[in-house]
């Protein structure tokens, strides 16, 4: 079986393809320059994605299609026009990828959406599931939901087996933007005012996310589905906190300042976004992951934290 992957030398792309190497898949990696190549596999340049790339080359005698590639979440986007650009890569690139793909007889597509069209929070203990009225809030979420329903209608159309792959926040080894961010300043001992915080999220190891794609591949129950994914282990911001800690082998300084207190100086400074983030709560309900395809997440959340500390900290070490 070859397989081709898109997206190929991001984060979650990366070690993808090792995996998949290592399984004895045929693999070729899409990469969007020739600067970027990926150790082991195939790889073929596309160019920018969207709604008229040409895939011709990378389609060629491919079986299933792991599209990966994306215009990523962008906290602060000041594109003019912000939803056209991420319907440009995230809608018109993604089926204009799967129509050609259908056309050159793949047999399956995965798509690795978010959990971002589900919404931005959950109340507690109320997690979100596949079958949830979909509620995106942004720009880049209200792209992955467009894409998600122009799969399912060219399957209709096609033939070709769709499936969709939600996750939250995604974390391990070479892991950037906030998630990268805490886990330094936990490193150097800055207190925080986090101590207090009662809420429950959900994260995935990049490992686990690698074990449910790869077992999305062949299985005739993934068939046209949408499945979430997590590490089966929802926390709150401070038990997260102190997780980290432990993982970089350092003392946590958690100050327990209230919630609301937070929330309140949050507002004041117009900051709600981050009070969310770190106060909120957004659960997902792997149940029917588990059920439908006999999978469990095989890395426990203490050890992917520890890789994710160790990359951290050899990247600290080097600065």
């Amino acid at each position: 079986m070859k397989i081709l992957i898109t997206g190929a030398n991001g984060f979650v792309g990366k070690l993808l393809c090792g995996e998949l190497f290592l399984q004895g898949y045929s693999v070729r990696a899409g990469v969007r320059s020739v600067n970027s190549p990926i150790e082991a596999v195939e790889t073929v340049i596309v160019g920018a994605i969207d709604g008229e790339t040409d895939w011709s080359n990378a389609l060629h005698k491919i079986d299933v299609v792991i599209h990966l590639a994306a215009r990523v979440h962008i906290m602060e986007d000041d594109a003019v026009d912000s939803l056209g650009e991420y319907r440009k890569v995230n809608v018109e690139g993604t089926l204009n990828l799967a129509k050609q793909a259908a056309k050159r007889g793949v047999t399956r597509f995965i798509f690795l959406s978010s959990i971002k069209v589900n919404g931005e929070l959950t109340e507690l203990g109320e997690p979100f599931k596949e079958d949830d009225t979909l509620n995106p809030q942004d720009n880049y979420s209200f792209s992955k939901s467009e894409a998600e329903k122009g799969l399912f209608l060219s399957a209709q159309k096609t033939g070709m087996e769709i499936v969709v792959i939600r996750p939250p926040l995604v974390y391990g080894p070479g892991v950037k933007a906030n998630f990268a961010s805490m886990m330094k300043v936990i490193q150097r001992g800055i207190p925080l005012p986090l101590g207090a915080i009662y809420n429950k999220r959900s994260f995935v190891y990049i490992g686990n996310l690698a074990s449910l794609i790869l077992r999305c591949i062949d299985h005739p129950a993934a068939a046209n589905q949408v499945f979430l994914v997590s590490d089966g282990c929802d926390i709150s911001t401070t038990e997260l906190l102190h997780a980290c800690a432990t993982a970089l082998g350092v003392k946590t300084r958690l100050l327990p300042v209230p919630q609301s207190w937070i929330e309140h100086g949050a507002r004041l400074l117009g900051k709600q976004d981050v009070a969310q983030r770190l106060c909120g709560s957004l659960q997902v309900d792997i149940t029917k992951t588990r059920q439908y395809l006999d999978w469990i997440p095989p890395i426990p959340l203490a050890e992917g934290l520890k890789a994710a500390a160790r990359s951290m900290s050899s990247g600290l070490n080097s600065e």
